[in-house]
């Protein structure tokens, strides 16, 4: 088992833990805020260094069942499949879109800044379809809380 932090993986085909601390919790969301490290946060040297960072996120958490409150630290789960997806959606295919772009306004005898620019263009109606299809990925991506002993 990997522990970096206050993020746990248990094992590659199972779920990704971060301890957080419930916000708010409205109309049967709990709003969870994650602290979320840069990777050479654990270094001894972070407080001199400008690359090591910490990020404040609010994950959304659908839960009905009344057992979570305001102000308590909670573990909030999600499968190891959900971050692959998401590296895949947010990284993946846009550097596909571009590097296609580029390699077909290249074979075109385009210059290199209008093939780079049909790129950055072409992201436009792909991150429109995402923001498009937002409430189906949302039931996709779906986290759960547990209470911490």
């Amino acid at each position: 088992m990997l522990s970096f932090c206050n993020v746990e993986i248990t094992n590659m085909s199972e779920d990704i833990n971060h301890i957080g601390f419930v916000e708010k919790i409205e109309n049967g969301v709990v709003y969870v805020r994650i602290d979320q490290y840069s990777a050479c946060s654990g270094c001894h040297a972070r407080t001199i260094c400008s690359a090591s960072e910490k990020k404040e996120k609010i994950i959304e958490v659908a839960d009905r069942s009344g057992a979570f409150h305001t102000g308590e630290n909670v573990m909030i789960c999600g499968r190891n499949s959900m971050g692959l997806q998401a590296v895949v959606l947010a990284f993946v295919i846009p550097l596909v879109i571009v590097v296609c772009a580029i390699t077909a306004g290249t074979s075109l005898r385009w210059d290199e800044t209008m093939s780079g620019l049909a790129g950055l263009l072409l992201l436009l109606p792909y991150y429109y379809i995402l923001y498009l299809t937002r409430d189906k990925l949302r039931k996709k991506f779906v986290f759960t809380l547990k209470k911490l002993n």
